[in-house]
C-alpha cells in the first residue's frame, strides 16, 4: 500500500459566488414545469432545449432572480445551485450523503464554526461540502479516503462548488486507521462500510467531550457500531436515529403529502467521547424478551424493575 498523500490546499477564500452572474458561475434555469438544467456560462454560448436557446451573454451581468425568455417564448428563472441541489446532482464516485442527512449532520453532531472536524471516508464530497461549510475559514476538515479514484473526484466537486481549493480542507488518500495523525479534533464523522473498525483511533484523536457521528445503511452495520461503542470503554451511551423528508402538496384548499417521499437513506449514530480513564455508568435499560442474555446472578424481578431509559439528545427530567 502506498504512503497517504495529503493534499494542501492552495490560498483560496472559499467563499460562495454571489452579486451579478459572471463567466464561469454555475446557473439554474428552471423552466414553467419546474425542470432544471444546470449550465456553466460562458461568453458567446447557448443553452439549448427543444422549446429554443438562451443566450449566456444575456444572463452575465445580471441578478440572480432574473427570467429570460427562449428564442421560442419559454421563460426560464435563473440561479446559482444552492448546496442542496449542487450534492444531490454532482458527478458522484461513491454515494452521496444527502442534504437531509447532511443537515442532520451538521445539527446533530454539533458542527460549529471553527471546529476541527475529521472525516473518513470522502466519498465524492457531498459531506466535506456541508461541513465546510458549517466551519468556516477558521476551521478545519481533515478528510481521509481509501480510493484515490473517489479521493480525485471529491476534490474537484469541492473545488468546483467553492470555486477553488478551500482554505479549510486538508484531503488525505489513505485509511483513516493507518494515516490519522490529528489529536485535539472536536468531532470526528465516519461515513465508512464498517465504522466500528476506527474506534481506537477515533478515541486517540477526540478531546474529552467531542462527539463522533456514524452515518450507516443498514440495521446489521446500526447495531454493531451501537454495541461496539458501548463496549469500547472510551464513549457514553451512543444515540441512534434516522430522518424521514416527506415534501406538501399545497393549491388552493388542495392541501395534501406529495405521493413520493425521501424515506430512508441512512441512520445515524451519534456519542460522546469520555475523559481518559473514566468508566461510564451502567446504562438501566427494560430490553425485550431475549435481546440479551439473562446473567445468572440477577435476582428475580430486577429487570421488571429496572426503568427504561429512552430520553433522546435534549430532553430532561425533574425530580
Amino acid at each position: 500500500m502506498s504512503e497517504p498523500q495529503p493534499t494542501e490546499p492552495a490560498p483560496s477564500t472559499g467563499r460562495i459566488p454571489h452579486g451579478p452572474f459572471r463567466p464561469g458561475d454555475q446557473v439554474q434555469l428552471t423552466d414553467p414545469k419546474g425542470r432544471i438544467n444546470t449550465i456553466t456560462l460562458q461568453p458567446g454560448k447557448l443553452y439549448h432545449s427543444h422549446k429554443g436557446s438562451v443566450s449566456h451573454d444575456d444572463i452575465i451581468g445580471s441578478p440572480e432572480g432574473t427570467v429570460y425568455r427562449s428564442s421560442g417564448g419559454v421563460e426560464y428563472l435563473a440561479f446559482r445551485p444552492l448546496l442542496a441541489d449542487f450534492a444531490v446532482r454532482m458527478p458522484r464516485g461513491a454515494a452521496v450523503v444527502y442534504p437531509k442527512d447532511a443537515a442532520q449532520i451538521v445539527a446533530m453532531a454539533d458542527i460549529f464554526p471553527g471546529a476541527r472536524v475529521i472525516e473518513a471516508g470522502a466519498g465524492s464530497g457531498a459531506l466535506s461540502c456541508f461541513l465546510l461549510r458549517a466551519v468556516g475559514e477558521h476551521g478545519l476538515v481533515s478528510s481521509y479516503e481509501r480510493r484515490p479514484d473517489f479521493a480525485d473526484i471529491a476534490r474537484a466537486n469541492v473545488e468546483k462548488f467553492f470555486g477553488g481549493p478551500h482554505p479549510s480542507w486538508r484531503l488525505t488518500v489513505g485509511s483513516l486507521e493507518d494515516a490519522l495523525t490529528e489529536t485535539e479534533a472536536d468531532r470526528v464523522v465516519l461515513d465508512m462500510l464498517a465504522p466500528w473498525e476506527t474506534l481506537d483511533a477515533v478515541a486517540k484523536a477526540l478531546i474529552p467531550g467531542g462527539m463522533v457521528c456514524a452515518y450507516i445503511a443498514t440495521t446489521t452495520q446500526m447495531s454493531r457500531v451501537v454495541e461496539d461503542l458501548r463496549a469500547h470503554g472510551a464513549f457514553a451511551e451512543p444515540y441512534a436515529f434516522e430522518t424521514l423528508l416527506r415534501s406538501w402538496h399545497v393549491d388552493g384548499l388542495a392541501v395534501r403529502p406529495d405521493h413520493r417521499m425521501v424515506g430512508h437513506t441512512g441512520f445515524l449514530v451519534t456519542a460522546r467521547r469520555l475523559a481518559d480513564g473514566v468508566t461510564p455508568p451502567v446504562r438501566r435499560r427494560r430490553p425485550a424478551k431475549g435481546a440479551h442474555p439473562a446473567p445468572a446472578s440477577t435476582p428475580a424481578g430486577d429487570a421488571a424493575g429496572d426503568v427504561a431509559d429512552d430520553a433522546t439528545p435534549g430532553d430532561t427530567t425533574e425530580s
